[in-house]
């Protein structure tokens, strides 16, 4: 097998910018947070997904000059907000908005979490909102709010459309990104659209949860995806962000290399399950074998092992009679600094521990002083020490993007103490 793609492609997505590339004779890309295609045909133009709505002023000024015919279709390979914020902006008189029949119930999910899911991912999100913002107001002026879209067509299963003489095939795909996935085959020319089907950067193992918040995602249900895209066989694979994956070999290399881990981390999990093995052993203990290597640059294979695990098993892990009550451990915190005569030991042990390699020890123990109102001025100092080198280890787009942010609010807490 070859190197794995994931080495060579980008991270994290950017923000959209005025500029569009041409991925095929008659397809167009606009990249943001999420990809925006055009598909020009005779008979008028498909747009597969929309970006969100604060952005979609830059991915119609970037097609309109290469697609510049009615929009007849507009298509939804998810629910997620970044896929269907921008449909109203791009919606013109007798347009058809695709999706599968999922898509009201995912749309109400994220309407009801909204102000928490908001909250949670604001750590990772917020500048590169802003800055979105900013350029869009210079560009273009006040962009148009996020929409929530009623499609006009919904399938269960399959739809075929044809539109100009281009044949297309929609599959649903439940489950393994959202319950409204689906992915766009155009059997004529061996092109697929999976959008975020396999996760947020192709290559990488996916997220069976994020830690935005989110429901589980079954590993079992993910594989079967990659399954499906596997046997079309696709010449082009069009994914959800960055450019595509271009060549039969390749594309079916990578995703028998997917499919593999994920498959592999699922069979291990419930391995260790059935041994008696406790999640966090299995955390540390289950590695990809080297033929079997994808990025971790999105998801990670221990944060994998705990979906699964808890997809099975549930949050009771049987390990303390307290995880049946509704009694935090930092309820006791306070009595173990006053064992410890105060917080100077424990930051003094968390150091040693620190200095040993043990990092996450050293946090367990910092922990125990952090959750005061006025935490020891050791004890942040050292805190924002050890985030600090997590966070230049760190190759994961929300790890790292959770660090920043614990540093951040450590340095403002240690500035009023």
């Amino acid at each position: 097998m070859s190197e794995p793609l994931w080495r060579s492609r980008p991270g994290e997505p950017s923000p959209a910018r005025l500029g569009v590339k041409r991925v095929h004779d008659f397809i167009w890309l606009s990249e943001g947070f999420s990809n925006v295609f055009g598909i020009a045909t005779p008979e008028g133009r498909i747009v597969v997904n929309t970006g969100q709505g604060l952005e979609a002023p830059i991915h119609r000024r970037n097609l309109e000059p290469v697609t510049p015919a009615p929009t007849r279709y507009i298509i939804l390979t998810q629910g997620h907000v970044d896929h269907v914020g921008g449909v109203a902006h791009f919606r013109e008189p007798g347009t058809e908005v695709v999706a599968t029949s999922a898509n009201a119930e995912h749309q109400a999910y994220d309407a009801r979490l909204a102000p928490f899911r908001g909250a949670r991912s604001a750590f990772a999100f917020r500048e590169k909102i802003r800055d979105a913002y900013e350029y869009v107001l210079r560009e273009v002026g006040e962009p148009p709010q996020q929409d929530a879209p009623t499609p006009t067509i919904t399938f269960d299963e399959q739809l075929a459309l044809e539109l100009g003489g281009l044949r297309l095939q929609l599959l649903a795909v439940p489950g393994a990104e959202t319950g409204d996935s689906l992915v766009i085959w155009l059997p004529d020319h061996g092109i697929c659209f999976c959008g975020n089907l396999f996760g947020c950067l192709f290559g990488h193992f996916p997220n069976l949860v994020t830690i935005r918040g989110d429901r589980y995602r079954d590993a079992l249900t993910v594989a079967r995806a990659v399954e499906l895209v596997r046997d079309l066989e696709p010449e082009l694979l069009l994914v959800g962000h960055h450019d595509p994956v271009r060549g039969r070999a390749l594309i079916g290399e990578e995703l028998d290399r997917l499919h593999g881990a994920i498959l592999y981390v699922h069979d291990e999990t419930v391995r260790g399950m059935n041994a008696g093995k406790d999640v966090h052993t299995l955390m540390r203990e289950i590695r990809l074998p080297p033929e079997l290597e994808v990025g971790e640059g999105y998801g990670q294979v221990a944060w994998s092992v705990r979906a699964i695990w808890e997809s099975y098993a549930g949050w009771f892990h049987h390990a303390s009679t307290t995880e049946l009550f509704p009694v935090p451990r930092r309820a006791v915190h306070d009595d173990l600094v006053v064992l410890a005569g105060g917080p100077a030991p424990v930051v003094e042990r968390a150091r040693a521990r620190f200095a040993e390699g043990d990092a996450v020890e050293a946090l367990h123990l910092l922990d125990v002083l952090l959750t005061a109102d006025a935490p020891d001025p050791g004890a942040l100092e050292l805190a924002i020490e050890v985030h600090r080198q997590l966070r230049g280890e760190s190759r994961n787009f929300w790890l790292s993007a959770w660090l920043d942010e614990q540093v951040a609010q450590l340095e403002a807490r240690r500035k009023d103490a």
